[in-house]
């Protein structure tokens, strides 16, 4: 029986290890994408990382839910959101999730998030959040300008580029 104890004990050791070592998030060092060269780091490389593996863990967002009950509209600012040259493209879904695609990398970055007025949280797979500000049919979020596709603020800065 002491010996079945110390071996569940050094089980649950080695999986609280591993998991804060997960928590840690993607390796800072790691080289970038052939696709990402030349471009800024993503918004996760500047967000804040997240909390201590000794903290209590966040309440991923959820998303906000549509206004008015039996209202099965999605939120104003779900949709398609680019950057002006299009490298960067970010959807936010009705289910409050996001995938957001660099260059050819499809869903490089995906998480949760939620809106609060103009406010937008993010927390990505990996555990790191961000966050940006809506302005109309422009999104500011992680040193980037993203733009509602289709929309004349994009048409706009798509005649800039």
């Amino acid at each position: 029986m002491t010996a079945r104890l110390g071996t569940v004990v050094s089980v649950a050791v080695l999986l609280a290890g591993g998991l804060a070592a997960c928590a840690v998030g993607p390796d800072p060092g790691r080289p970038a994408a052939p696709d990402d060269a030349g471009q800024e780091p993503p918004p996760s490389a500047t967000a804040t990382p997240p909390p201590s593996a000794t903290a209590t863990p966040p309440t991923p967002p959820t998303g906000t839910p549509p206004t008015g009950a039996g209202d099965a509209s999605p939120h104003p600012y779900v949709g398609m959101w680019v950057t002006a040259d299009g490298h960067i493209r970010q959807e936010l879904l009705a289910n409050g999730r996001y995938d957001e695609a660099r260059g050819e990398r499809q869903s490089a970055y995906t998480g949760s998030y939620r809106v609060i007025g103009t406010r937008i949280e993010y927390v990505d797979d990996t555990g790191f959040s961000a966050d940006g500000t809506f302005d109309g049919d422009v999104l500011h979020h992680g040193g980037y300008v993203f733009y509602r596709e289709g929309s004349d603020a994009h048409r706009r800065a798509g005649k800039g580029s």
